[in-house]
């Protein structure tokens, strides 16, 4: 193995010093920066609008109803006033739109005597915020018209939340479960994307090696699994430093464009600050963000960690050999689709696995079992972990996924010492399994 250095070195230098990897470890922040930007610039116009809503009220019940906010300004209009005057008045005065509400006999047929009217397709948010203000109003004449005292009815609501606690007397709550699960689901498709980008990264580089006939000069003097391991790590070590460029490329031209742009980033995340701020003025959203703070303080972050950087490692180099191995067997890109599939079905099915089993019940048959299984293990133990998988569990899985790629390893090395010198055939299943018996 003196000459696996050797390799990765050349692996990782050829990478980082070509063009296009260059031109993508630059653009693709300025790029992701500028959407930001734009979203943002966007957002906050989006905020500054103030909506004017015109309310005809020909019932007489409605018009206490609506409060002026900082975003929207109920202008209520005369009683005597016809809604084809309203709709004109409302468009002179460039309001957002009218809403009529006419004369009704039961309030059980109001939702047919309800109207709102408006030059463009309404908010979704805006009526359905109307919906609840009007079902509340009219609900509570109901109530009262059926001799139900409703200041009783709202003194006698009592909300249940459920404590929870293990059997060994650890606490835990639905935010626990909340916090947990985003943990889980991050470090999942994390995986899935750095396989997917990385893998066919090393597939493309090994085509290339091979239709360009470099790879006949190379291989007189490396042996083919050497020269697969290098090509599998010294990409890896350029992949984390195109992610390590990324962020520090983020960093800087997000403060570039917050102080010199005039573009206030924080916009993006004014629900966030919303709620913050009432966290501090409401007791129990205060209590709310206290469970936030106090899941993510629970989380098992050493194990998750731990676990993260070992399963992203055998799970990126298991199916990066198979990648390799798929670039070996073929001539050019297009031939890589047949077999491609069966390695991105197990990665697919692995997320979701994760995303609908997981979420439901994270030490159920299924759930478990697939986490032992190395194809889909990666993902799903890594969505497991932050809910509390024993460690014998995990160790268990561990071994299973290194076994895997070793034998992953020797497998597309098979395939790849034969491969690499084949030109102008397409191969099949059958034809990979007489390279294997070679």
């Amino acid at each position: 193995m003196n000459h696996l250095p050797l390799i990765i070195k050349r692996e990782y230098l050829t990478k980082v010093k070509n063009k296009s990897f260059i031109v993508m470890t630059i653009l693709s922040p300025i790029i992701m920066i500028a959407l930001i930007a734009v979203v943002a610039y966007l957002s906050q116009l989006n905020n500054e609008t103030v909506r004017t809503i015109s309310i005809l009220d020909e019932s007489g019940l409605v018009q206490n109803v609506f409060k002026n906010s900082e975003k929207t300004t109920y202008h209520i209009l005369e009683n005597n006033m016809s809604l084809e005057e309203a709709k004109v008045l409302s468009k002179e005065t460039a309001a957002y739109g009218l809403l009529h509400v006419e004369k009704f006999d039961a309030i059980e047929t109001v939702s047919n005597h309800i109207k709102f009217y408006s030059e463009e397709t309404p908010s979704l948010n805006l009526i359905s915020d109307l919906e609840t203000k009007l079902e509340k109003k009219f609900t509570n004449m109901k109530l009262r018209e059926n001799g139900v005292d409703v200041t009783m009815i709202n003194a006698s609501k009592i909300f249940v939340d459920i404590a929870q606690e293990s059997f060994k007397g650890e606490k835990t709550s639905k935010v626990d479960s909340i916090v947990k699960l985003v943990f889980g689901l991050a470090a999942g498709y994390l995986l899935f994307m750095f396989i997917i980008i990385y893998g066919n990264m090393i597939m493309r580089s090994v085509i290339e090696e091979k239709t360009s006939r470099i790879i006949e000069v190379i291989i007189s003097s490396v042996k083919p699994m050497q020269l697969m391991l290098g090509k599998i790590i010294g990409t890896s070590l350029a992949g984390i430093t195109q992610f390590a460029i990324w962020i520090i490329l983020c960093s800087i031209l997000m403060t570039i464009v917050s102080a010199f742009l005039g573009i206030d980033m924080a916009q993006m995340q004014t629900p966030q600050q919303e709620i913050i701020q009432h966290a501090a003025e409401n007791p129990e959203l205060n209590m709310k963000m206290q469970d936030v703070l106090n899941a993510f303080y629970n989380l098992p972050l050493v194990n998750l960690v731990i676990a993260f950087v070992l399963f992203f490692i055998g799970g990126y180099l298991l199916y990066s050999s198979l990648y390799a191995a798929i670039g070996a067997a073929v001539d050019n890109e297009t031939d890589t689709q047949q077999f491609l599939l069966p390695i991105i079905i197990p990665l697919i099915l692995a997320v979701y696995i994760g995303i609908f089993t997981v979420i439901e019940d994270p030490h159920g048959t299924v759930s478990t079992v697939f986490s032992f299984i190395p194809f889909t293990s990666p993902v799903v133990m890594l969505m497991r972990i932050p809910f509390g998988v024993p460690l014998w569990q995990q160790l268990v899985s561990l071994l299973l996924l290194i076994g895997t790629f070793m034998f992953t390893v020797w497998f597309a090395a098979k395939i790849y010492r034969v491969g690499i010198l084949m030109y102008g055939k397409k191969p099949s299943y059958r034809e990979l399994i007489k390279w294997i018996k070679y």
